[in-house]
């Protein structure tokens, strides 16, 4: 079983490298990926609506999955123009979400405040550069998050793969 965890670890780890070679090309494939998903959801949210019995909750699960489609078609369409959004609100998000960290660090100060202060200037560290970069980064940006997310799934995959092999006796 620990081969296994290795073995498609060692496989992500070698995507993540492949993605990192050309971060246009990756961003552009997490692009057509999250399109396509979004396409399938909006599929399956007008397939949910054919099924519900109230028809006030039909048309709101077809509006949903009319919704959907519309945005996979609008992604699909103009990639380049959905990975500047993407990275756009990538960018928001992480300065949200590491605002929110150092003001609970600061007004938290138990065990660890500090490391969840550094993780939230991090976290606003790298919302600037990719706001401040905004647009020229979005052709790269999202394709480095899927390198480095691909990378560090392996990494972590085949330590725990490692942790399960069983111990030889000497």
């Amino acid at each position: 079983m620990w081969g296994w965890f290795v073995g498609i670890g060692a496989a992500l780890a070698a995507l993540g490298f492949i993605a990192s070679a050309n971060l246009f090309l990756a961003t552009m494939a997490a692009t057509y990926i999250a399109g396509s998903m979004m396409f399938a959801g909006g599929i399956l949210q007008l397939v949910h609506a054919v099924g519900v019995r109230r028809w006030t909750w039909v048309a709101l699960w077809t509006l949903s999955g009319l919704l959907y489609l519309s945005a996979s078609v609008a992604v699909l369409y103009n990639p380049a123009f959905a990975a500047s959004l993407l990275t756009l609100l990538l960018g928001y998000a992480l300065g949200a979400s590491g605002l929110v960290r150092s003001v609970v660090s600061i007004g938290w100060r138990g065990n660890g405040w500090g490391w969840l202060l550094l993780s939230g200037l991090i976290s606003l560290s790298v919302a600037a550069i990719i706001l401040f970069g905004w647009p020229a980064n979005s052709f790269w940006v999202l394709g480095m998050f899927l390198a480095i997310d691909l990378l560090m799934q392996g990494v972590m995959l085949m330590s725990v793969g490692f942790a399960l092999r069983p111990r030889v006796a000497r």
